[in-house]
């Protein structure tokens, strides 16, 4: 079972970028899944999820400049980032929520986001 980010790079202030997390050794349509971030000092944070129903939720943050979705049939979760900010820099992880679970059973292994100025 792995979880496959992609899509970091280095982006300038107001720029997009879309992050993927291709999923594979197992289906992952009933799991909620969710991206996290984790910047230099700080702990992990949940940025946003999506449910296998496709319920969103997003840290305030982010709300308004990302998106998260999925496609049940590729396996995979995208995390679209719009009007990026210098305080979006940080690794970014996804992972899945298996059903009936109450903690992320699965991680990603993370890529890297850096905005500059």
């Amino acid at each position: 079972v792995q979880l496959q980010a992609s899509g970091g790079g280095l982006v300038q202030a107001g720029g997009s970028l879309r992050l993927s997390c291709a999923a594979s050794g197992r289906s992952f349509s009933s799991d909620t899944m969710g991206w996290f971030r984790q910047a230099p000092g700080k702990e992990r944070a949940l940025v946003a999820r999506i449910s296998s129903s496709g319920s969103t939720y997003y840290a305030d943050s982010v709300k308004g400049r990302f998106t998260i979705s999925r496609d049940n049939a590729k396996n995979t979760v995208y995390l679209q980032m719009n009007s990026l900010k210098l305080e979006d820099t940080a690794v970014y992880y996804c992972a899945a929520m298996t059903l009936f679970s109450t903690q992320y059973d699965y991680w990603g292994q993370g890529t890297q986001v850096t905005v500059s100025s």
